[in-house]
C-alpha cells in the first residue's frame, strides 16, 4: 500500500512496490495521504514514486470485473483521484521508475511534471489494443496535457514510448538514469515548494476547467 514519507519541503508519496493498479484500498489511500499534504502549512510540493518494476499499470481490471455491478462507482473514484491531482494547490512530480501503463500513464499526466527512467521501462496507452475506450474524461485529461499529435499517436496507435522517446515526444520532462529518477523529481519538485497555497490552486481550476468537469462527471461517467 503507498506510504508517505517528507523531505524537507518535499512530501514523497510511494505508491507501491507491485503493479499498483487502482483498487479501491489503493484509492483510498492515496487520498488520505493527500488529506495529509493539503492540511500541511508552509512551503511544500509532493513527489509520486514507487518501487521496482512498476510506476503503476493503472486500472484493477481484476477487482472490477469480480465486481462489475459498481463499476460505475469505481470510475467515477478513479477520475476523481485524477481530477485532484490535477487541481491540487501545490506542485506535483511524477517519478517513473518502471512501466506506467493505460490509467497509471493518465495519473502521471495529471502531475505538473515527469521524471522517467531513460533506460528501461515504457509509458503506453494501451486503450485501443485492449479494446477498453477513453471516458470523456480520461479523453479531455490526455488531449489536454499532450501535444495534438504526440496524444493522437498515444491514444490511436498504443505506442510503447521509451524515456529517449517519451521525453522528444513531449511525454516527460527529463529522463535520467535510474537512480537519479527520484532525486531529480524531489529537486524539481523542492524548487517550487513556495508557490502552494490557494493561487496555485485556483490557476490549476481555471486552467483545466473543462477537464476538471468531466472528469467529476457522476452521471454516466463511462459513457
Amino acid at each position: 500500500m503507498p506510504t508517505l514519507d517528507r523531505q524537507d519541503d518535499v512530501f514523497v508519496l510511494d505508491i507501491g512496490d507491485g503493479e499498483n493498479r487502482f483498487h479501491p484500498d489503493w484509492l483510498a489511500s492515496v487520498n488520505a495521504a493527500l488529506d495529509e499534504v493539503e492540511k500541511a502549512e508552509g512551503p511544500r510540493a509532493l513527489v509520486t514514486a514507487a518501487t521496482g518494476k512498476f510506476y503503476s499499470n493503472g486500472l484493477d481490471l481484476d477487482w472490477l470485473f469480480a465486481h462489475a455491478g459498481q463499476q460505475d462507482d469505481y470510475v467515477v473514484g478513479v477520475q476523481e483521484l485524477l481530477a485532484r491531482f490535477l487541481s491540487l494547490p501545490l506542485i506535483t512530480v511524477a517519478a517513473l521508475q518502471g512501466h506506467t501503463f493505460a490509467a497509471g500513464a493518465m495519473f502521471s499526466l495529471a502531475q505538473d511534471f515527469r521524471v522517467m527512467r531513460a533506460d528501461r521501462g515504457y509509458w503506453c496507452l494501451p486503450e485501443a489494443e485492449i479494446n477498453i475506450p477513453f471516458t470523456r474524461g480520461m479523453s479531455a485529461l490526455i488531449q489536454a496535457r499532450l501535444h495534438p499529435r504526440t496524444a493522437h499517436e498515444a491514444m490511436l496507435t498504443a505506442r510503447r514510448y521509451g524515456g529517449g522517446d517519451a521525453l522528444d515526444a513531449g511525454l516527460v520532462d527529463h529522463a535520467v538514469p535510474e537512480d537519479s529518477v527520484r532525486a531529480k523529481a524531489v529537486e524539481l519538485a523542492g524548487a517550487q515548494a513556495g508557490k502552494a497555497g490557494p493561487t496555485l490552486g485556483t490557476i490549476k481550476s481555471r486552467m483545466y476547467a473543462p477537464v476538471l468537469g468531466l472528469l467529476r462527471a457522476r452521471e454516466n461517467p463511462l459513457g
